[in-house]
């Protein structure tokens, strides 16, 4: 398969912002000069053409010219003026911003050409931070000859510099030809003589194999001009220093995320590219582990804190109780002397977890341990008692496998191949060696074959028969494949070194990655059967493939900058089994549809997504707030003849004019939402005759322009008052409630006994019945990108939208290490003898009593509630009530406040204004039982019966939720006291609320003879049911 490539337009812009910065500059091909060849060895023969060189010409325009022209074309991109020339390396620096995934490597060469074509200019240095992007640059040039030699009819020499083989940049300063040096600046960026590194030390050095010459003279000789791909890595002192020996003639700057600024000429930042559907779209899946057990003692030392004043403490991420029994992990701040036990809530875990010691090591701060009484010790960054590492592992596989299976399917019959991208941190966790250096799977690798297993069949019906023939030729051992180093020794796969974030130094990790960039790209299950990779964190810059829709980081820890690092990896727009990129022009409205790329992060929905829209979004260029007179005026565009047009204050005044007429400008010249919506309906009012002709660009400048109102709604004041006063009204004197305010206005007090002989049978009964242990468990959140971005959209973090939740089990055989005090604990949560427990205990089922193993903490806590259930309804079986003196002002009826109006219902026959149901407004079983309460025509006046309201019982107060009554004659039950439920079931109603629910039963039996009827009901047709 051979790669496509067609001319975009928004690479021949940066290309030509690029090279038009020198208009003006004479055009003079292969600028001799003459070499120096250094030492020769004796009786060698030399000839004058030996000593012929051809450089760059030098640059014959003014700094002031040169300045002009930057300025021009930073009006005509719409790009913030420069104050100053920048001319720290060479000439002049010039930056271009391009979102990663949109081709800045296919954009420079294509710059070379040009630069060539109009100026003659044929010396290019490639300077890159890491093998990575190094190996990633060669690959460019190598699969785009053939596509530049059509467009220039001429092929660029290009070669990676290479230390042990000097002679290649005698080649480069004899060619008349395009000449390009790729080179890593781990190769040039010591300057000290006897510098450790070797790389830098000879092409900084006279080389005696080298006639004596230094390399860095010889190349500085053709005043080269330099690309730096990834400017932002290179702007350490030692590295600029170096760039300047090779003597560049200028310097252009390529990157997503400038850090320093020199003079931009071009932007396409992360906005731009996705609204123009130049990257993939993104979605999230995100999840988070619940029902943790609380059994394994986890701790992860996540950070050393120093200060000048203050012993060392450290930030260890462990897991906690909260008074409700969840458990949740936490990171805590703790020093010396500090108890994880009393951190974690008393979580019997962490009994012994107490830091005796945190020991810092300030030449190796990775080395640097926490202490803990018992004995263990922790070291920066490592982690103990994660049995959930292995459980999270699956889940990303897991969910990863799935959205491939799903993406998969669709484009199948596109033609289109699908890949899936995992990244990890430990090449063992993927691919392990036997005593005789025989290859087996890590846990990774088996954890991935069988959930592919396990879904390949559980779909085995879902798709159709071509797909699942070509599924049926690929063995699960033959679909995954690791991308890592080469040991040269052993031969072995091995972790790459990631040296302070550059990513890794291996060559022999990008040959395997670059070699196979087209193989992996076929349809051809016996020629290509890989479709998911795993590949070492350390490689996830440089190198990418189009066909990446899935990627999976099965990390402990990941910083926000490797997360957009990561996702990167997937942005390109893919390529179906013939080459043809499958963009706009190919896909037209569908090229987000097809071009998907799904994340599966390692922790919650909300928190990779926050992460990752925040680093996108601090990198996003300042756009044009307003569309006024003034920022028309004077705007410079090259029509279709190639003449420039300046728009003149006349014709600011008639676009402006235009715009305020159709209201698609505000009062304060903010471009409105009805402008935005007919451009993308095509129903724009036609411009005024004067500027007609300009429309193209005209519009190019008002969409430039972001809207502020897209904040509207998105951040409120909290302290605003957001519900009225909720008054009694006139319902509340009428004649019927005032009635059943009368019957049931009294205070009670109640009488019990019970026998634990009958409690304990009824515990054991009701455990045997309803025990049930969660298992661990995760919830997957999904997400996407909106259709169109905006620039507030990016700023307050809202560019994804949540689209679906799945909740699922997780099945684990691991059991508890610590050790508990299992009749103690639920002897205390109940208030009962050890002796009652362990009647209970001894005589429940065995399967039963097998959940204490699958989850500690939750089998005592549900075992303590169930015993409590039963204890109350034996209460409620021996219960009985006495009225006594006292009754309850109306006042209770408006004391409740309330700070929202989601859940409020302004209803016609309540006794107060605005009845608040629970749960979501118009969602809730309680929502639609008070619509139907104020449409019916027997109810003549209700109440939702407050908090403040309540029947004491021996489990708790009580409060029903509603009194009703009805019209005289109308039912057989004129006053109803109810308890809305939206289910009856004993899953939904029951235990120690049922009892509470049963105790009130008691008391309005004994007072039905008042007239007073009270029922539970599922909704108002069951109402009524009772009430007839």
């Amino acid at each position: 398969m051979k790669f496509n490539f067609k001319i975009q337009q928004y690479q021949t812009d940066a290309v030509e912002s690029t090279v038009a910065v020198f208009a003006g500059q004479p055009c003079q091909e292969g600028f001799l000069y003459r070499r120096d060849l250094g030492n020769k060895d004796v009786g060698a023969i030399t000839y004058e053409d030996d000593y012929a060189g051809f450089r760059n010409a030098d640059i014959e325009l003014t700094d002031q010219d040169i300045f002009a022209g930057i300025r021009n074309i930073q009006e005509s991109n719409d790009i913030p003026m420069s104050k100053a020339l920048s001319h720290n390396l060479g000439r002049v620096g010039l930056d271009i911003e391009m979102e990663t995934g949109t081709g800045k490597t296919y954009v420079y060469i294509k710059t070379m050409f040009e630069l060539n074509k109009r100026y003659g200019w044929s010396k290019f240095i490639v300077v890159v931070p890491s093998i990575a992007i190094r190996e990633g640059v060669k690959k460019s040039f190598d699969i785009t000859v053939d596509h530049f030699m059509e467009q220039y009819g001429k092929k660029a020499r290009y070669f990676i510099y290479d230390s042990s083989s000097l002679n290649d940049i005698d080649t480069f300063s004899q060619s008349n030809d395009i000449s390009v040096m790729i080179i890593n600046t781990q190769a040039f960026n010591t300057m000290k003589e006897g510098a450790k590194n070797k790389a830098a030390r000879i092409i900084n050095s006279e080389r005696d194999e080298f006639g004596s010459r230094k390399p860095i003279a010889v190349l500085a000789a053709n005043n080269p001009i330099i690309i730096l791909d990834e400017p932002q890595k290179m702007g350490g002192a030692a590295t600029q220093t170096a760039l300047k020996a090779f003597n560049p003639l200028f310097t252009l700057n390529y990157s997503a995320t400038h850090k320093e600024h020199h003079n931009t000429v071009y932007v396409l930042d992360a906005l731009d590219a996705y609204n123009h559907k130049l990257v993939k779209k993104i979605e999230v899946v995100g999840f988070e582990l619940k029902n943790l057990k609380g059994t394994d003692s986890y701790i992860y030392f996540a950070e050393l804190l120093l200060s000048k004043d203050k012993a060392p403490q450290v930030r260890l991420e462990i897991e906690q109780q909260s008074t409700t029994g969840a458990i949740k992990r936490i990171y805590k701040k703790l020093g010396e002397g500090d108890d994880l036990y009393s951190a974690s809530g008393n979580m019997l875990q962490y009994k012994g977890f107490m830091i005796t010691d945190i020991v810092v090591d300030a030449h190796q701060p990775s080395h640097s341990q926490v202490k803990f009484s018992n004995g263990e010790s922790l070291m920066l960054k490592e982690v103990i008692g994660n049995v959930t590492a292995d459980h999270k592992a699956r889940i990303q596989i897991r969910e990863t496998i799935k959205a491939h299976f799903r993406k998969e399917s669709a484009l199948f019959h596109r033609g289109i191949k699908c890949l899936s991208l995992f990244f990890i941190d430990e090449v063992a966790k993927y691919r392990q060696y036997d005593e005789d250096g025989n290859a087996l799977l890590g846990r990774y690798g088996e954890i991935f074959e069988q959930e592919y297993q396990a879904e390949l069949l559980e779909n085995q019906n879902m798709y159709d028969p071509e797909y699942m023939q070509y599924l049926s030729c690929i063995p699960v051992n033959k679909t995954h494949e690791g991308y890592f180093s080469i040991d040269p020794k052993t031969k072995r796969i091995k972790d790459s070194d990631e040296k302070k974030g550059a990513g890794s130094d291996d060559v022999s990790a990008y040959d395997l990655i670059m070699k196979d960039k087209e193989r992996l790209l076929s349809l051809d299950p016996t020629y290509s059967p890989v479709r998911f990779i795993f590949s070492h964190s350390a490689l996830r810059e440089g190198w990418d493939n189009p066909n990446i829709f899935q990627i999976c980081s099965l990390r402990q820890a990941n910083s926000i900058s490797q997360k957009r690092q990561e996702v990167g990896r997937g942005l390109r727009l893919c390529v179906d089994n013939k080459g043809v990129r499958q963009d706009a022009d190919t896909l037209q409205g569908q090229v987000q549809q097809i071009n998907r790329l799904t994340v599966i992060a390692s922790e919650g929905y909300a928190d990779f997504v926050n992460d990752l829209q925040k680093n996108i979004s601090e990198d996003l260029y300042d756009r044009p707030k307003v569309a006024d007179i003034d920022y028309f005026d004077g705007k410079t565009f090259t029509i279709e003849d190639g003449s420039k047009h300046s728009i003149t204050t006349a014709e600011a005044k008639k676009i402006y004019f235009y715009l305020v007429k159709n209201g698609y400008v505000d009062d304060e010249s903010h471009v409105t939402e009805a402008y935005r919506s007919a451009a993308t309906s095509g129903t724009l009012a036609t411009l005024p005759d004067e500027v007609k002709p300009y429309g193209k660009w005209i519009h190019k400048l008002i969409e430039g322009v972001w809207n502020p109102s897209a904040l509207d709604g998105m951040i409120e004041n909290g302290s605003t008052p957001q519900t009225p006063e909720n008054r009694l009204n006139e319902n509340f004197t009428k004649k019927e409630f005032q009635e059943l305010w009368n019957r049931i206005n009294h205070k009670y007090a109640y009488t019990v006994n019970f026998e634990s002989k009958e409690l304990i049978e009824k515990a054991i009964a009701a455990i045997n019945k309803e025990l049930v242990v969660s298992r661990l468990s995760y919830v997957v959140t999904r997400g996407v990108q909106k259709t169109e971005l905006k620039h507030d959209d990016m700023k307050a973090g809202s560019m994804m939208v949540q689209e679906e939740m799945q909740h699922d089990d997780l099945r684990t055989d691991v059991v508890s290490t610590v050790k508990y005090d299992l009749l103690g604990k639920i002897a205390t949560n109940t208030r009962l003898t050890r002796k009652t427990i362990a009647g209970i205990l001894s005589q429940i089922k065995p399967e039963k009593f097998d959940m204490y193993k699958v989850n500690p903490e939750e089998f005592i806590r549900r075992v303590s509630r169930l015993i409590l259930e039963q204890k109350a309804t034996i209460i409620v079986d021996h219960i009985s009530y006495n009225e006594i003196e006292g009754s309850y002002d109306s006042a209770i009826f408006t004391e409740e406040k309330h700070t929202s109006l989601d859940k409020a219902y302004q209803g016609r026959k309540s006794i107060v204004d605005y009845v608040f149901t629970d749960g979501t407004a118009k969602q809730s079983v309680e929502r639609k039982f008070v619509e139907d309460l104020d449409t019916s025509t027997d109810v003549a006046v209700y109440a939702k019966l407050p908090k403040g309201f309540h029947i004491p019982t021996p489990v708790g107060n009580y409060s029903p939720d509603w009194a009703i009554a009805f019209k005289d004659g109308a039912v057989k039950h004129v006053y109803f006291v109810a308890e809305t439920k939206g289910s009856m079931s004993t899953l939904d109603l029951r235990g120690i609320e049922d009892g509470k629910i049963a105790c009130a039963d008691r008391l309005f039996e004994q007072l039905s003879g008042s007239g007073i009827y009270y029922h539970k009901v599922t909704n108002y047709d069951d109402l009524m049911e009772w009430v007839k």
